[in-house]
């Protein structure tokens, strides 16, 4: 009896052991999308689109309601995704195409050398491949953003392969490839890198009018005029003026041609729209320069044509202008941009359906994230950059089964500074010095440390091209947010948010708050400081 007791204490004490190597080194997966807003996800609030397999992820663990970013552009993103440093510490500023300094330190290295598998798929978009993964398959054409149809990869030895069919099922398919031909006795790190939902948002042929039922409400501030906002007033990123009809909302577009298809059969193809109309050889090569329409192939450019044909002929019979045509345009961009989205939600289910179905759910964390926040009208806009709250802001959501309680809501400020050190944490990995930010494990766990930072440090760089977006550089808090704007536009803005949650009121000049901005300002200079970000002390320095 004693004999067998020892026996099953034993094998009590054994499988303990193996459950806490087990816990302390799970898989990890980071899907990681583009430009998808948090407001275009129902875990957010959105009651009019669903998003079912990204909000199972927040159900089954955690949402953060306060994720920002600290420098809202594609490239640079990434590049603090990797690195855990600032643009001006890993030297990644803008989307310009300079590749990234693949000789610093990025956290997939110190997975490698804790025994994990890595690998990225699909989108990268930074000039370079990175150090740190065992398999790359990313997008190589259109400056690293890849087509939405029948896109180019480049793989970790930089031969390149173009594939039939859609981008983001694509990504899908390769990330369940390499999970087939891995080693199954090591843990795994994967990033599925989304091309969903960047400009010019094409969806999958399944899903073309998915939301064509749907009137969506135009936000209060869609005809906001800007005032006190000089910035936000010589910005170039409106749906009013920059949307482009043919080239982003597809409005006589003409598919399935490219910079080599005949210009006579160019124009023949034209003449179903413009009958009547003569086009110099010059414009007819206009309308076979978009690279996104130009990958598609014949079944998908019939259905492309069928589709935004017959969109084409409704709207050239409104004949709209001004508001209305404002309103259109809004409601044609919206239309697109969920129907992209829309199948990358499907691609998450099926990602979660495999997990579930290899068991590999229950020692999987499972994140889903986009690279920063977007704009879907909010003061008329599209796009990001700016430091307010709907491009700042961004989603994130974590799936951490027997750590995280489901249903959990995270209200603590969170940066993507520290999401290298968070994931670095859950792997049981030290944060190595020269990252910037620190581990959220622990407030994923509801132990949120006592001195958890109460602000966030934000620095935008790239001007002018391509929209115009002074850069600026500002400290956000719960209550206010302090801006200062250089280059193009000099000056100061200051924002109450209990007041003025929108953002649409600079109070800078008002007297009332001036004890509230020289508290704020010296916070700035000491995060300055702290992040030793020396460009935006000389500005700070620098009187207006």
């Amino acid at each position: 009896m004693k004999k067998i007791k020892l026996l099953l204490l034993g094998l009590f004490i054994g499988t303990a052991i193996i459950n806490a190597q087990h816990q302390q080194h799970p898989n990890i997966i980071l899907i990681f999308s583009d430009d998808h807003a948090y407001q275009a996800i129902s875990a957010y609030g959105n009651n009019l689109v669903q998003t079912p397999h990204i909000d199972r992820i927040a159900k089954e663990g955690a949402l953060l309601e306060n994720n920002f970013v600290t420098n809202s552009i594609c490239g640079p993103s990434r590049a603090t995704l990797l690195t855990g440093k600032y643009s001006h510490k890993n030297g990644y500023y803008d989307n310009g195409g300079t590749p990234i300094n693949t000789a610093q330190l990025v956290f997939p290295q110190l997975l490698q050398q804790n025994g994990y598998q890595t690998a990225w798929i699909g989108k990268m978009h930074l000039n370079a491949l990175p150090k740190g993964f065992n398999y790359l398959n990313v997008l190589a054409s259109a400056g690293g953003q890849g087509h939405y149809f029948n896109p180019t990869f480049v793989n970790i030895n930089n031969d390149t392969s173009a594939y039939k069919g859609y981008v983001t099922n694509l990504i899908t398919d390769f990330f369940f490839e390499w999970m087939e031909q891995r080693d199954p006795n090591k843990p795994f790190f994967a990033v599925i890198g989304e091309k969903a939902t960047h400009r010019s948002w094409l969806p999958d042929l399944p899903d073309l009018g998915a939301y064509d039922a749907i009137d969506f409400p135009l936000p209060d501030d869609f005809f906001d005029n800007y005032e006190s906002r000089p910035a936000a007033q010589q910005q170039d990123m409106t749906i009013d003026k920059t949307m482009r009809l043919k080239e982003d909302l597809k409005i006589g577009q003409i598919f399935g041609i490219n910079r080599n298809t005949d210009l006579n059969e160019i124009r023949k193809r034209l003449k179903e729209y413009y009958p009547n109309k003569k086009f110099t050889d010059k414009e007819l090569r206009n309308f076979a320069r978009n690279s996104d329409y130009s990958s598609l192939d014949a079944e998908q450019a019939a259905a492309y044509q069928k589709y935004y044909g017959e969109i084409t002929k409704k709207f050239e019979a409104q004949k709209l202008n001004g508001k209305d045509l404002a309103k259109w345009k809004f409601q044609r961009y919206l239309k697109d941009y969920y129907a992209t989205a829309r199948s990358m939600d499907r691609n998450i289910g099926r990602i979660l359906s495999y997990l579930d179905s290899t068991g590999l759910s229950k020692n999987t964390v499972v994140i889903y994230a986009s690279d920063q926040g977007f704009y879907l009208g909010e003061h008329g806009w599209f796009d990001k950059r700016f430091i307010y709250d709907q491009s700042l802001k961004t989603a994130f959501v974590i799936r951490y089964p027997g750590v995280i309680k489901p249903g959990t809501r995270i209200k603590e400020f969170v940066s993507n500074v520290d999401w290298a050190p968070t994931l670095l944490d859950i792997a049981g990995i030290k944060t190595p010095s020269e990252m910037q930010g620190a581990s959220f494990l622990p407030i994923l766990k509801q132990q949120t440390p006592h001195n958890w930072k109460k602000d966030i440090y934000y620095h935008y760089y790239e001007y002018p091209q391509p929209h115009h977006v002074s850069p600026h550089l500002g400290i956000r808090t719960k209550d206010y947010l302090l801006i200062r704007f250089y280059k193009g536009v000099e000056g100061w803005e200051f924002f109450d948010l209990k007041k003025d949650p929108k953002q649409l009121h600079n109070v800078y000049n008002q007297k009332e708050y001036a004890p509230i901005i020289a508290q704020l300002k010296s916070r700035l200079k000491e995060l300055i400081i702290h992040y030793d970000d020396k460009e935006a002390l000389d500005i700070f320095n620098t009187p207006i």
